[in-house]
């Protein structure tokens, strides 16, 4: 637990101008707003701000801005709240801006297949939106439900699908973004292709809120496929599980999705939710989730049937398809929960590593021989696909990672042998508050000072989302 500063930065006479951007309903400073705004789904840590602003429109976002960087306020933008690497936590105090009234879908543009949207409409939401177009939005993080398209914008989120279909920034066209000084820029073009200038967009993407705000979003879509496949694969050994999967796209297939659970995590989320859709014995160590989708029911089949063949190399057991969309429901309900459910149970610290797939079953062990190491336990589950795998850590003592000396020695080895096996630090969640010291084992200095030299030239005066990625040298 921790506390902002207790110095306040906002005057009277500030607050009083946040009040008429906003109006009295839109700017909270009571106890309980600034409790629930200081915390994400970041371990177990909480910051206060001084003042929680609710903006409704670009404009009242410029102002806020102008007025913070003219009196050199700390801001820190806030989409849904489900962020794990406390990108949204305002450490400073200051004020927390949340996009939360930013929610609606401008325009789909069925005609170019794109989508115009404000970034705090939720994921899934907008998924539903554009699939009643017969249209498809991949990215779909597990949090999909409540996570905002702005904060999958400033993390470059992937989830399951990303296997298959890639991630945000494989979406996004243009972005409309307020500068921390109060301008309003574009940063692109509403175009499949674009070789104008240096490419702002993408360099937006993934920010994690230090350059800018995004207060519009272009995003290209696809026709939506009409058939989907699933599968539940069960394997006696971690190690069988985790090498099957490079070996399911060495031989020609590319599923949409294709996600590893280990029998730990998945005893834990079975137990939450009370559901039996999943044998859980002890002679099962991990199960693999397959998907394949497409137009062509026969061909999905057939692919099924040959990644099933295939998988006999690596002593799968009995495999389950799954017969219907409750079938499939289930089983997606039950991994997508795997993070609640294992964070609940004393998992609290996770780490988002990604390593070329071929690697998993050593990334997999050293985490697991880490574990024996410094007597923590580890369940290891996610989008092994694309290499990003998630690993939660139970320590008998230690529940938050930030500022832990202990567990920050332990996080470095583990991150050296990640970086080892050509991986890196972080897949899909962000570099936050909590990954930050632990840059500089995948980043050289002058790497660290090129970004660091971005972030001034965004924000000279150092005030948006201040302390996220690196520190800031002045």
């Amino acid at each position: 637990m921790h506390a902002a500063s207790s110095s306040r930065l906002i005057s009277t006479e500030i607050f009083e101008k946040f009040r008429e951007i906003v109006g009295d309903a839109f700017i909270l400073a009571d106890e309980e707003n600034c409790k629930h705004y200081g915390h994400d789904e970041t371990e177990r840590l909480q910051y206060y701000p001084e003042v929680v602003l609710k903006p409704a429109n670009t404009a009242e976002i410029a102002a806020i801005m102008q007025l913070c960087n003219t009196h050199r306020l700390p801001v820190t933008p806030r989409g849904g709240g489900t962020g794990l690497s406390g990108g949204a936590l305002p450490t400073l105090g200051g004020v927390v801006l949340s996009t939360e009234r930013l929610n609606k879908i401008i325009q789909i543009d069925e005609r170019n297949l794109q989508v115009t949207t404000e970034p705090g409409v939720i994921t899934e939401v907008l998924q539903n939106a554009v699939k009643e177009k017969g249209l498809f939005y991949p990215p779909d993080p597990s949090s999909r439900g409540s996570c905002f398209i702005g904060g999958n914008i400033a993390e470059n989120s992937g989830g399951p699908k990303a296997v298959k279909y890639g991630v945000v920034k494989d979406y996004v066209l243009n972005l409309e973004v307020v500068l921390p000084s109060g301008e309003v820029i574009w940063t692109g073009a509403n175009v499949l292709k674009n070789s104008t200038g240096y490419n702002l967009t993408q360099l937006m993407v993934g920010s994690e809120g230090t350059l800018g705000i995004v207060t519009k979003i272009v995003l290209k879509l696809i026709p939506h496929p009409k058939f989907d496949l699933l599968m539940l694969v069960p394997f006696a050994s971690l190690d069988n599980a985790s090498a099957a999967v490079s070996a399911i796209f060495r031989g020609g297939f590319v599923p949409s999705a294709l996600e590893l659970i280990e029998i730990n995590a998945l005893k834990i989320v079975s137990a939450m939710v009370d559901s039996s859709a999943v044998p859980v014995n002890d002679s099962i160590a991990a199960h693999l989730i397959i998907e394949v989708d497409g137009n062509n029911m026969d061909v999905l089949m057939s692919e099924m049937e040959a990644i099933a063949e295939l998988l006999t190399e690596f002593d799968a057991g009995e495999i389950f398809f799954a017969d219907d969309s409750q079938q499939k429901a289930e089983l997606w309900k039950l991994r997508r929960r795997a993070a609640e459910a294992v964070k609940a149970d004393g998992y609290t610290i996770e780490e988002d590593t990604v390593v070329p797939r071929a690697e998993l079953p050593a990334l997999i062990r050293g985490a697991k021989e880490l574990g024996v190491k410094y007597g923590f336990k580890v369940v290891c589950y996610g989008h092994a696909g694309d290499g990003n795998l998630h690993i939660r850590i139970n320590h008998p003592t230690i529940k938050n990672s930030h500022g832990n000396e202990e567990m920050t020695s332990i996080l470095t080895a583990l991150f050296e042998l990640v970086k080892s096996l050509g991986g890196t630090i972080s897949g899909e969640h962000g570099i936050g508050l909590i990954q930050k010291p632990y840059m500089s084992t995948v980043f050289g200095e002058a790497s660290l000072e090129l970004m660091r030299g971005i972030k001034k030239v965004f924000d000279p005066n150092n005030i948006l989302n201040v302390g996220k990625i690196f520190d800031s040298k002045k």
